[in-house]
């Protein structure tokens, strides 16, 4: 396969939109080149999706995405920059882009907290993953010291979850990362009740603060409370930054801002917030239980479409609750259904064919999505052509299905498709059947229902 020319790829991107006078700013993020343009109508779409190296082109946010692949689309972002002129933008950072409804904007904040410490959760998750298969296998090695000291090591992102949650948040919201951490310690004080033996406690200790008592427990099993505690701490420490004078503000300013906010939380926040997290992640339970595993089917069959929309990160949330109550994740078997049948449907086109530059996008895009990355897969083939799409829905649902009635568990999140086999412990086989029924279900939907029509022969990318 011809290696792609990435400065030539950029510089056809940056004329396709219209130059430097129609670009607002310009980001990535793992697959995407997200521009925000002036005018839209000066974009030229259709050369866009001609272009070698582009696997789709779409407008959402208020910013055209252009999907170039992991690894591809850094180094196209590079010469991008390069050629534009612009300052360059973390892939984490928000583009200026017109502003969004409530709901997207509130699922976008999420996918900005959660996404940058997914390294620190998938190292965890694999390392517990080979830990759980490794005292399977060999009972003998669990008394090791060696095995001992990975534990620490794999279980340490779990249990100081909040403060990891904590700085992400301060680092989106503006606040000072370290005040930020600040509050994510507090909430897991070791002077603290541990959240996962409050069960088991004859008395819980109580604070006796102004009309408040206030349980001395610690937030270990939660991170929506230390979300909303940062978004606080960040909106105080602005408040007195602009009010304070600058010979005062070192010294009222962060002492004001965390007695303040961890006050609010451990009283107001902390409380309220965990009660939504618990309700909402036992209904995540149910959603996946009920009904023999019907809500899991529903899930697995619009989990694409939720992708689609851009609210996929939502389930970050449900993910990292699971796992940081000290369970495992459950939510991973439905995500893992729904992208391995993305690749299934997607290689169905890339066998079905017959013009090259197809089979060119298709194959590479059915590999990606086979390791947990789909959007290459979805924008690129399956939804240009909407029956693979369709077909995937259905092969994600009965996947879905199987994985929740067999109880596949896995021990980390933002990990899918053959990588998953690192963490889901005990049940390889079942999650190796889950992937091949998946799969196999949107490969034979797919073939049999999709035509390669000589008006959808042209590159999808």
């Amino acid at each position: 396969m011809r290696t792609l020319d990435h400065a030539a790829c950029a510089r056809a991107i940056f004329e396709s939109i219209g130059g430097g006078e129609n670009l607002v700013s310009a980001a990535h993020c793992a697959t995407r080149l997200r521009l925000v343009v002036v005018d839209a109508h000066k974009v030229d779409q259709k050369r866009l999706e001609s272009l070698s190296g582009v696997m789709g082109v779409f407008c959402a946010g208020g910013q055209l995405q252009i999907i170039l692949g992991t690894g591809t689309v850094n180094r196209v972002y590079e010469e991008f920059i390069k050629l534009s002129g612009l300052p360059g933008v973390p892939a984490a950072q928000k583009c200026t882009a017109p502003v969004l409804p409530l709901p997207q904007r509130l699922v976008k904040t999420l996918g900005d907290v959660f996404v940058p410490i997914l390294p620190a959760i998938v190292a965890a998750g694999l390392l517990t993953g080979i830990l759980d298969a490794l005292g399977r296998a060999l009972p003998a090695v669990a008394a090791a010291d060696w095995f001992s000291f990975l534990k620490m090591v794999s279980g340490t992102a779990f249990v100081s979850l909040p403060v990891l949650v904590a700085l992400s948040s301060a680092r989106v919201f503006g606040g000072n990362l370290f005040l930020g951490g600040v509050v994510g310690l507090c909430m897991v004080h070791p002077t603290l009740l541990n959240a996962w033996s409050v069960g088991t406690a004859e008395n819980v200790p109580v604070w006796h603060l102004l009309c408040f008592n206030v349980k001395q427990v610690g937030y270990q099993g939660h991170v929506i409370p230390v979300i909303m505690a940062v978004w606080l701490m960040s909106r105080l420490e602005r408040w007195f930054r602009s009010r304070v004078p600058a010979a005062l503000d070192l010294f009222v300013t962060p002492l004001c801002t965390v007695l303040i906010t961890t006050f609010v939380t451990f009283t107001i926040l902390g409380p309220c917030f965990s009660f939504a997290e618990n309700y909402m992640i036992g209904l995540a339970r149910q959603l996946s239980t009920v009904g023999h595993g019907i809500g899991a089917l529903v899930m697995g069959a619009l989990y694409p479409v939720t992708v689609v929309c851009g609210l996929h990160h939502m389930y970050n949330v449900i993910e990292a609750g699971l796992l940081s109550a000290g369970g495992l994740n459950i939510w991973m078997p439905i995500a893992s259904a729904a992208n391995f049948a993305q690749c299934g449907a997607c290689l169905a086109v890339a066998f079905k064919t017959r013009a090259p530059q197809n089979k060119a996008v298709a194959i590479p895009s059915a590999l990606s999505a086979a390791l947990g990355i789909t959007e290459p897969a979805i924008f690129g083939v399956n939804l240009r052509y909407v029956r693979p799409f369709v077909c995937a829905m259905v092969g994600g649902a009965v996947g879905a299905w199987f994985g929740t009635v067999t109880g596949i568990g896995a021990t980390a999140y933002g990990v899918t498709g053959l990588p998953g086999f690192l963490i889901v412990g005990g049940y390889i086989l079942p999650y190796a059947e889950l992937l091949a029924l998946s799969g196999g279900v949107a490969f034979a939907a797919t073939w049999l229902f999709w035509q390669d029509a000589p008006a959808q022969d042209k590159t999808p990318g």
